[in-house]
């Protein structure tokens, strides 16, 4: 008997161990991600914001990409070259692309998924308007000839951040570039998305693609071998920044992608827990202004706000560490090779009483003003709530509605009047690599309803600008295009810059390893200790 019990007992442990084990290994292979947002929108060529580009990420990969120098290298593509005349561009694929369904990825889905991205995206505007042709050479090549010569193609199929240029199946891409690509998503990337495990507001999950090859090249950035290390990766979603920080702490999850700032000196205080900052050129803020809704259809009530703006308010609000901001009214970031002033004077000299003259010459007489609060993240809530005080001292009847940035990144493709449940302003934020020239900054943009991003400023001298910039191969003359875009758009007030900033993001260090250097948040390569 006592033998017996010796056995059970043992069998106990062992299969207690074994249990054990497997938990650990288990855990081992899942990435648990608290994400900036909450996924509700998964179609990244139907929306630019940057919670839709990371699942893009995770699914879909693209003919060319960016290292974190902002170097543009072949993903997809096997081979490029261009014809003397500079006109002819030919794709190869390279071998062993396949979509999630096992099936192969072929020139013509690549095609389908350009001619949708362009539609929408300011770089691929530019460039489907040089277009003459697209077509397959074979399963494998395509040709692109274009009507002149254009620099910028790679650049742009190969753009890093919203909205990116990633390759769909055909039937997918075949879908209206203003309706969502309908489930299920369908990629070619490292990641698989479990559309069975979605839980909006709550929970995405994404299973390691096993029939996707890498690149040999290192990676860096968004180019190079992605090499998924992990066979599950979860983003839990957790709107509250301390109750995010507590799970990142007690192990609960692995990374935090976007903590406010009061929160970094307490989470490199706790044990096994970094933070990191992501590149030195950060974040750009937004004032974002609806030109289709009175009084903002006026360009004296947009000047207005401009004159409201003192980026160093917004700035201490968004960030407060001084050493992590710095005002700029550089609409292509300060530091950048097309960094200029020109037309900044009224966003970097506050006037609340000249704002308040130049509305009542626009005809405002006190109608509400809709101002969109995206209550989830903080910097973007933090900068809306210095917005709402400025408009109130400048005597705006205000009314601000509160959200979360899912519901507002919905919200603010509706054309609708203010009676009709319509917007005046909100704020956002963008990257480096959305804002480095005239052409990838889609906010200088004039091209009215039909082109411009959400707020719809109509210009036709900026677009006249940003397309002889696109053209034009001297440096010296982009330069002079650069400045002569940032007038322009300042002019029209496009949106209004209100500060830069970096950002840092806090993870397990006794965890994981080879997070990836760049603007964007990358979990390839990443891998546990």
């Amino acid at each position: 008997m006592k033998t017996m019990k010796w056995i059970l007992g043992l069998m106990a442990a062992v299969t207690l161990s074994m249990t054990a084990a497997i938990t650990t290994a288990q855990a081992g292979s899942v990435l648990k991600i608290v994400p900036h947002a909450d996924l509700k929108n998964t179609d990244p060529i139907w929306t630019t914001a940057y919670i839709t580009r990371n699942n893009g990420y995770m699914i879909y990969d693209t003919l060319f990409a960016m290292d974190e120098t902002f170097s543009v290298h072949p993903q997809m593509a096997g081979s490029h070259s261009v014809s003397d005349d500079g006109l002819v561009h030919t794709i190869t694929l390279r071998d062993g692309l396949k979509w999630h369904d096992g099936s192969s990825v072929t020139s013509a889905d690549c095609i389908a998924s350009i001619n949708r991205w362009g539609k929408r995206d300011g770089m691929g505007q530019q460039l489907l308007a040089v277009v003459d042709t697209m077509f397959t050479v074979d399963d494998n090549t395509f040709e692109i000839t274009l009507t002149e010569p254009w620099g910028l193609l790679t650049t742009a199929l190969g753009k890093m951040s919203s909205n990116v240029p990633f390759m769909m199946p055909a039937e997918k891409a075949y879908t209206d570039p203003f309706k969502q690509v309908p489930m299920p998503l369908i990629g070619s990337g490292p990641y698989k998305f479990v559309e069975a495990e979605w839980v909006p507001g709550a929970k995405v999950v994404y299973e390691k693609f096993a029939g996707y090859v890498p690149r040999s090249e290192p990676a860096s950035a968004a180019a190079g071998g992605k090499v998924a290390n992990f066979d599950r990766v979860e983003w839990l979603y957790i709107p509250d920044q301390n109750s995010a920080m507590n799970a990142l702490i007690n192990g609960e999850v692995d990374y935090f992608e976007a903590p406010q700032s009061d929160l970094y000196d307490l989470l490199d205080a706790a044990d096994d827990v970094t933070t990191g900052q992501r590149d030195n050129y950060g974040s750009q803020g937004w004032l974002r202004i609806n030109h289709l809704n009175a009084p903002f259809d006026n360009v004296k009530a947009r000047h207005a706000v401009q004159l409201l703006v003192d980026q160093e308010t917004y700035l201490q609000a968004i960030v407060g560490t001084p050493d992590l901001y710095r005002t700029c009214g550089a609409m292509f970031l300060c530091d950048t090779p097309y960094e200029t002033l020109a037309g900044s004077e009224r966003v970097m000299t506050q006037d609340i009483e000249k704002a308040k003259a130049l509305l009542k010459e626009a005809g405002y007489n006190g109608e509400k003003i809709v101002l969109m609060h995206p209550t989830d993240i903080p910097a973007l809530s933090h900068a809306t709530q210095v917005t709402a005080s400025l408009l109130r001292k400048a005597g705006i009847n205000l009314e601000v509605q509160a959200m979360d940035w899912s519901t507002l990144t919905s919200r603010r493709a509706e054309k609708k009047s203010i009676a009709d449940g319509g917007w005046n302003i909100f704020h956002t934020s963008w990257i480096a690599p959305d804002l480095l020239n005239p052409v990838a900054n889609i906010g200088v943009s004039g091209g009215g309803v039909e082109k411009a991003w959400f707020g719809w400023p109509t210009d036709a001298k900026v677009e006249e600008l940003r397309q002889a910039f696109a053209r034009e191969t001297n440096p010296a003359k982009q330069k002079e295009l650069a400045d002569q875009v940032q007038a322009r758009a300042m002019e029209v007030v496009t949106y209004v810059p209100i500060g830069q900033y970096l950002s840092k993001y806090a993870y397990r260090s006794d965890r994981l390893q080879g997070i990836l250097k760049g603007p964007v948040p990358l979990f390839w390569n990443l891998s546990a200790k």
